[in-house]
């Protein structure tokens, strides 16, 4: 009996749903954080209204986790997801390098990178053109998914840990790779926003490209 080939491994499906859950929590106890101290800055300190390059807006208790404002439980609930987040990437990048989803369906190519080829891509993507002879994803959604896996979710571990005072204390070469705990700060929020724009067109793109078979594909693995 042969072998049926899945379009989605049983890793990648594993993921994504452990991924989404992560996120988030991560992103609305992030918010509930993010109302204790409202500013942004660049360099080692800051907390004076004029020293801040962005001022967040308060975020209202339906987005936020708790529904009230609590910095401790905020922080518990973030602590708490961000070691499966982590963990869960490793776990991905492993796999992916293993079992060749890396090499064959994520890597680029030159011919990829000609203004031609791409503007193709953006001219099929704006005709709901999602169909692609030969390979798994197109360039934009290779450019999309690996800037995900390979810049924003290491991005958010990475400067997570370097706003850490305990990270901080025991590796200060974290803090000191961003130029300072509050630049780590503010290219933590940087990349927790560009992680919710990527899921507001990701969702988008599946709801217009035949939602009902993107999702039982993404829990049955679908067939290739």
């Amino acid at each position: 009996m042969s072998k049926t080939n899945k379009k989605h491994a049983l890793t990648t499906r594993l993921w994504h749903w452990l991924n989404v859950i992560c996120v988030i929590i991560l992103f609305m106890s992030g918010l509930n954080i993010s109302n204790a101290h409202p500013r942004l800055y660049w360099g080692e300190w800051g907390f004076a209204p004029e020293h801040a390059w962005l001022f967040v807006p308060r975020f209202p208790g339906w987005m936020t986790i708790p529904d009230y404002y609590s910095l401790a439980v905020a922080r518990d609930w973030h602590v708490l997801m961000a070691w499966p987040f982590a963990l869960g990437l490793l776990f991905m990048w492993v796999s992916m390098i293993i079992n060749g989803h890396f090499w064959r369906d994520l890597r680029t190519t030159r011919s990829e990178w000609r203004p031609a080829a791409i503007w193709k891509d953006i001219v099929d993507h704006l005709r709901l053109k999602f169909e692609h002879e030969g390979v798994k994803f197109n360039f934009l959604q290779k450019l999309a998914y690996g800037s995900v896996l390979g810049i924003l979710l290491p991005g958010m571990v990475i400067t997570g840990m370097a706003i850490s005072p305990g990270m901080d204390a025991a590796w200060p070469i974290l803090t000191e790779m961003f130029g300072g705990r509050q630049s780590a700060r503010s290219i933590h929020f940087l990349f927790a926003w560009g992680l919710f724009g990527f899921f507001v067109i990701h969702i988008v793109l599946v709801l217009l490209s035949n939602p009902l078979r993107q999702l039982r594909d993404m829990i049955t693995g679908g067939k290739a």
